[in-house]
């Protein structure tokens, strides 16, 4: 394969991923916004005892209006800064108890960590493909 085909297959592959991260920063926003729209359309609220703060969720446990407790396997919606044992306020689906968030929080504090992951995932592509683009180029200007 010439060098130059490689070059263009490195372009090419660079190009997919960096549509991907960027599908995927946008999905970071589009999914909260979704989930919010199901809780706001069809709302309970109840008072929840955080039962675990983890590194990837935070769980809890409370009472829906028909006095049927609930402890979401997914976790809870925006979490931030909440402690174990702690009482929250909290906005469920009624038609999906499951999806729950801490009530006054929305799905726009999703904005800053996707626009984070749109700006690294733009900062290394364009190293790399700075990178692909010098391939070759010394031995194509020799010649």
């Amino acid at each position: 394969m010439e060098l130059f085909q490689v070059r263009r297959r490195l372009q090419q592959l660079l190009i997919v991923l960096y549509v991907a991260s960027m599908l995927g920063a946008c999905s970071m926003v589009i999914g909260p916004f979704l989930n919010d729209r199901t809780i706001e359309s069809n709302s309970g609220r109840a008072l929840a005892q955080v039962t675990n703060v983890g590194s990837f969720r935070t769980t809890v446990d409370f009472q829906d209006e028909n006095g049927i407790y609930h402890s979401p396997a997914t976790g809870l919606l925006y979490p931030t800064g909440l402690g174990q044992g702690q009482r929250v306020w909290v906005n469920y689906a009624k038609s999906d108890p499951d999806l729950v968030k801490v009530e006054g929080r929305e799905w726009t504090l999703s904005i800053i960590p996707a626009l984070s992951v749109g700006a690294v995932a733009t900062g290394v592509w364009a190293v790399l493909w700075l990178g692909v683009g010098r391939i070759g180029r010394r031995s194509e200007n020799s010649q």
